[in-house]
C-alpha cells in the first residue's frame, strides 16, 4: 500500500498541470480588464495601461502562462490584485470557515441519509420505502439557490429561529455560533443526504439477497443484528466511494451555500473574486480546491483497503484490485 500512495501522490503531477492549463485559460476568458476594475471609471487611460503593464497583463499569453508555472514550482501562489495579501494567506484565512460547514453538513448529511437508506432496504416495496425514495429523489433535483433563499424566507424572516446571514463567533457563545450554521449547513447536506440514502439502499439490497444473510436470519439472529453487524459493513465500499465524491464536492461546491447566507469561505471567495476580475484568486482557490479532491480521493482508496482487506493494490497495475 506504501507503494501505492507513493505513486498517487506522483499522480497529482500532471493532475495539477491539467488544472492549471484549465484554470488559466478560464481565468483569461473572464469579461473585463482587471486594471480597469482596479482604478475604477474614472481611472485614466495612461493609468490603466501603467497597471497593466505593471501585472503582466500586455506580456502575451505564453508568456503569462509561463510565469505562472514558474511560480507554482516554487510554491508561490501569487498575490491578490484587489487584497493585496499572498493567495496562501487568504486560502488559509477562509478554508476553515469552508471545513467547518463541510464537515456539518455531511454530519448531517450521513447522519439521516445513511439510517434512511437502511430502513429502506430493510423494509423494501413497503410505503416507508416509496417515501424515503420519494424524498431522496426530490432532495437530489432541489436547487441549493432555492432551497437555500426558502430556508432563510421561513426560518428566519418568518418565524426569527436563526440568523440569515453571516457567521457566528465562539466569543459570543456556543449557542448563537451553531445558530448560524444551522441553516447553510443543512441547505449544503440536503443533496448529498439524499444520495447517501439511495447508494445505502442500493448496496443494502444487494447484499441482503446474498445466501450468508439468510444463513445469519436462519441461526436466530434479531433483525437489526443482522443488519447493521453482517450487511451493513459488506455495503459500506460503494457508500466510501460516494462519501468521497461528496466530500470534494462540498469543499468545492460551497460557492452557492456561501454566497446565499454570506459565509466567510471560500466559495465567497472566489465569487468576490470573479467580481473584480482577481484572476489571481481564482487561479489560486480553484487550483487548491483540485489539490484537496485527488487527496480526498486517495483517502478513500486508502480506506477500502481499511474496511475490505482482500482488496489489493498492484504496484504494476497502477491501481487497486
Amino acid at each position: 500500500m506504501g507503494k501505492y500512495i507513493i505513486r498517487r501522490l506522483f499522480d497529482l503531477l500532471p493532475t495539477i498541470f491539467v488544472v492549471a492549463v484549465i484554470v488559466f485559460v478560464i481565468t483569461r476568458m473572464i469579461p473585463g480588464d482587471p486594471a480597469s476594475v482596479m482604478l475604477g471609471p474614472q481611472a485614466s487611460v495612461e493609468d490603466v495601461e501603467e497597471l497593466r503593464e505593471k501585472l503582466g497583463l500586455n506580456e502575451p499569453l505564453y508568456v503569462q502562462f509561463g510565469q505562472y508555472i514558474g511560480d507554482l514550482v516554487r510554491g508561490d501562489f501569487g498575490v491578490s490584485l484587489t487584497y493585496n495579501e499572498p493567495i496562501v494567506s487568504l486560502i488559509m484565512d477562509r478554508f476553515p470557515n469552508t471545513l467547518i460547514l463541510a464537515i456539518s453538513a455531511l454530519i448531517i448529511a450521513f447522519m439521516v441519509g445513511v439510517p434512511a437508506g437502511i430502513i429502506s432496504a430493510s423494509k423494501q416495496n413497503s410505503l416507508l420505502d416509496y417515501s424515503v425514495m420519494l424524498i431522496s429523489l426530490i432532495g437530489v433535483s432541489m436547487p441549493i439557490f432555492w432551497l437555500g433563499v426558502m430556508l432563510v424566507l421561513y426560518f428566519s424572516v418568518n418565524l426569527g429561529w436563526f440568523p440569515a446571514t453571516g457567521m457566528g463567533m465562539l466569543e459570543d457563545g456556543i449557542i448563537p455560533y451553531l445558530k448560524h450554521l444551522v441553516l447553510p449547513s443543512i441547505t449544503l447536506a440536503t443533496i448529498p443526504m439524499a444520495t447517501f440514502a439511495r447508494i445505502t439502499r442500493s448496496s443494502m439490497l444487494e447484499v441482503i439477497s446474498h445466501d450468508y444473510i439468510k444463513t445469519a436470519r436462519s441461526k436466530g439472529l434479531s433483525e437489526f443484528l443482522v443488519i447493521c453487524k453482517h450487511a451493513f459493513k459488506n455495503a459500506l465500499t460503494p457508500l466510501l466511494t460516494v462519501l468521497g465524491m461528496q466530500i470534494s464536492m462540498m469543499l468545492g461546491g460551497a460557492v452557492l451555500t456561501e454566497t446565499i447566507f454570506s459565509w466567510p469561505g471560500m466559495g465567497r471567495l472566489i465569487v468576490d473574486a470573479i467580481d473584480k476580475r482577481d484572476f489571481v484568486v481564482v487561479q489560486g482557490t480553484v487550483l487548491f480546491i483540485a489539490v484537496l479532491f485527488v487527496l480526498v480521493n486517495l483517502f478513500v482508496d486508502v480506506m477500502y483497503k481499511v474496511v475490505n482487506p482482500r482488496v489489493n493494490y498492484s504496484s504494476n497495475k497502477g491501481g487497486a484490485k
